[in-house]
This record gives C-alpha cells, structure tokens and sequence, in this order.
C-alpha cells in the first residue's frame, strides 16, 4: 500500500508541475475536468451522479470555467442566482423525483468543488502568480506532511476525537508552524525573481499559515461528509489516495483563502 501511494503521489506531484508551468488554457480546462470528476464523486453520494440535475450541475461548472476565460459575467451574483434556478427548475418540474436533499447537495457541489478549484487557475494567472500559485499546495499537502510527522512524534490531544481521531492538537500546531517556515525558504530561495523584499516573505509566510489553517478545515469537513454517508473514500482512481476529493479536500479550501490573502498582500 505504502508503494503505491507514493507512486501515485510522485504522478500527481508531476502532473501538478506539468500543469501549473504551463497554465493558461491547459490548466483551466484541466481543472474543469478534475472538477467534474470531483462532483460525480460527491453527486454518487445522494445517487444524481448519472440524472438530469446531476448533468446540470457539470454544466453549471462548464459554465462558470468559460466565463473564467471570455468574461462573459462580471457580476458573480448572477451565477448563483442562476444556479440555483437551474436547480430548482429540476426540482419543480420532476417532482418528485427528487429529494431536497439531492437538490442541496448538487447545488453545493458546484461551489464546493468547481468554483473552489477554479481558484488554483485565478491564483496562477494574478501577476507572480507562476510562483504564489505553489503556496496553495504547501498549504495542503505540506501541511498535511509536517501535521503528520509533528503528530506521530509528540501528538497527544485530540484535536477532533469524533471526526479524525488520529488528528492532535500538536499535529496542527506544526503543520501551520512547518507550512509557515517551508514558505518562507521557498520565497527567500526565489526573492529575487518574485521581485520582494525581506517584509514580504514573511506576510506571505504567514499567509501560508492561515492558508494552513483553512486546509485542515477542508480535510475534516470532507472527512464529515464521507462519516455522514458511511463511505471510506470518494473513489478509487488513484491509488492508495482514494478519489479526486479525497486527495483534494484540502487544495478545495486553500484555494480561495491563498488568492484572496496574496492579493490583498501583494497589491
């Protein structure tokens, strides 16, 4: 098992790269396409994954993608408002074929998933953003990494017994403390092409903290959702790592929190 996951993981680590250099295009629709893989996950959840609203929810993400890229909608508002109708229309005109359970899930799931991810392509594309992007994945997968090995050496208290009883107090404390110190080398090593000063890589440093905060939010909270359901993973199409979800439930939250701090930080 161990073998296996850490071959995936040297291909997921190589597609990110592959990915992220090039952005552009190749990047947005790549990440549409993990979106919808994501969503046919979570949409499996509450059995739409294959049904008309499901279909739409795929659509809606689309959409929301190709309005990244040609700019068609500069009022955010109106895609959720549309959203939402789009999924009320399913709900009204096939009742009741529907649960307002599904109804609620299939709406949440283009948010959760689509417009979330979409963040790692806005992050990319923002000026410097070719090297800020990566601090949404040393927010995720290094956090995870430092928790980990803080955990298993000192980690007594329980940070959620119920939820992730494997998860300490001491564990999270390093995580943030190890993302925070892994950016600030990571900046410093590029601070001369990044075009910042000494004050800066430490903001950033600490923005990759918070960003290492919401990322073990994005871990339980879809922790929360597989316990609510009775499943072990969201799928099984990589190895040793479950489904796109499983092994993005942390990029999902870092996303949004990385762009939002950066340009705040950066402007």
């Amino acid at each position: 098992m161990f073998k296996t996951r850490l071959l995936s993981g040297i291909v997921l680590v190589a597609a990110a790269l592959a990915l992220i250099v090039t952005g552009g295009d190749l990047l947005l629709f790549s990440l549409l396409l993990i979106s919808w893989i994501g969503m046919f996950e979570l949409y499996r959840i509450v059995q739409i994954e294959k049904t008309p609203a499901g279909f739409a929810g795929y659509f809606a993400a689309a959409l929301y993608f190709l309005n990244l890229r040609f700019g068609w909608m500069e009022d955010s508002m109106m895609f959720v408002l549309g959203v939402l109708i789009l999924f009320m229309f399913f709900y009204v005109f096939s009742y009741p074929k529907y649960k307002t359970e599904q109804m609620l899930m299939a709406f949440f799931g283009v948010f959760y998933v689509a417009v979330m991810l979409s963040f790692v392509y806005r992050t990319r594309m923002m000026e410097r953003g070719a090297f800020i992007v990566w601090l949404i994945f040393l927010c995720s997968w290094g956090c995870d990494t430092c928790a980990y090995c803080v955990g298993v050496l000192i980690g007594k208290h329980k940070m959620s017994p119920k939820l992730s009883p494997k998860k300490s107090v001491e564990g999270a404390v390093g995580g943030v403390a190890g993302t925070a110190l892994l950016t600030a080398l990571y900046v410093f090593a590029f601070q001369s092409a990044m075009g910042v000063d000494r004050t800066l890589i430490w903001m950033l440093a600490g923005v990759s903290a918070a960003g290492a905060l919401v990322s073990m939010i994005g871990d339980l909270t879809a922790s929360a959702i597989k316990r609510n359901y009775g499943i072990k993973d969201y799928g099984k199409l990589i190895p040793g790592h479950g489904g796109i979800l499983d092994r993005f439930d942390s990029v999902i939250f870092t996303a949004p929190m990385i762009y939002y701090l950066a340009v705040s930080v950066l402007k």
